[in-house]
């Protein structure tokens, strides 16, 4: 029984946060910004701060993630590094609910990853 409760626990952890409010369309700049300004976002074995000078740090998974940003078309576009994995540029679409962010990669066509913010 206590196994089951174990697996139980780690499926709950991986699976992706579902915001409870409906989620907004960020669209600029600075709107992104005083979202993520000084806050961490986080998810399970992710912790990244998306600073204003348009650096990326942080650890994903025992990694150290750096990486860098730019607000184009309304629209996240970034590069990242998590160890010796590197991930291309690519433009995402990002909606916030206030205390989860949503990165939607291939301008909105691809992947989600959603966030806490803290």
């Amino acid at each position: 029984m206590r196994i089951i409760a174990v697996i139980s626990f780690v499926l709950a952890a991986m699976a992706p946060i579902h915001a409870v409010a409906q989620l907004a369309r960020i669209s600029d700049r600075d709107a992104f910004l005083s979202v993520v300004n000084g806050r961490e976002l986080s998810r399970v074995g992710i912790r990244l701060q998306v600073r204003p000078d348009g650096s990326i740090a942080g650890r994903a998974l025992g990694r150290d993630v750096t990486g860098t940003w730019t607000w184009e078309n309304g629209m996240f576009c970034r590069t990242l590094d998590a160890g010796d994995r590197q991930f291309g540029r690519n433009c995402q679409v990002v909606s916030v609910d206030g205390g989860s962010i949503r990165f939607q990669a291939d301008q909105g066509t691809g992947d989600i990853a959603d966030f806490r913010i803290r």
